[in-house]
């Protein structure tokens, strides 16, 4: 299964720079990377990152992944953690997430 996380960026350069993350504030502050599936990726975005520019999409393979635990969150909803650094390997691809007319607009395909 492929889950999503959105990065402002400079964390998703910090990435590129270093080859892992331990993610963005919000993650180190709760001790694991906040991941989205497909069907919470546009609430996730409007309620995170409204108005936010220049933010990147980056697409992760999950079923490889042994530290990613699904866990209840917004609304009782189950969404995936991540319990170490994201590594570029882990990343399938990513892609820029424009904010136009009032929302962010997502590759073809994810949503």
């Amino acid at each position: 299964m492929i889950i999503y996380k959105i990065f402002r960026a400079e964390e998703w350069q910090a990435l590129l720079k270093n080859g892992e993350t331990d993610g963005a504030p919000v993650d180190l502050a709760d001790g694991y990377i906040h991941f989205s599936a497909a069907p919470q990726l546009a609430v996730t975005a409007e309620k995170y990152f409204s108005k936010v520019a220049g933010l990147m999409l980056l697409a992760v393979g999950s079923a490889n992944i042994p530290e990613i635990k699904w866990e209840p969150s917004r609304g009782g909803d189950m969404f995936p953690h991540l319990y170490r650094p994201l590594r570029m390997a882990d990343v399938l691809w990513a892609k820029p997430l424009p904010y136009e007319s009032s929302k962010h607009v997502f590759p073809d395909g994810v949503l």
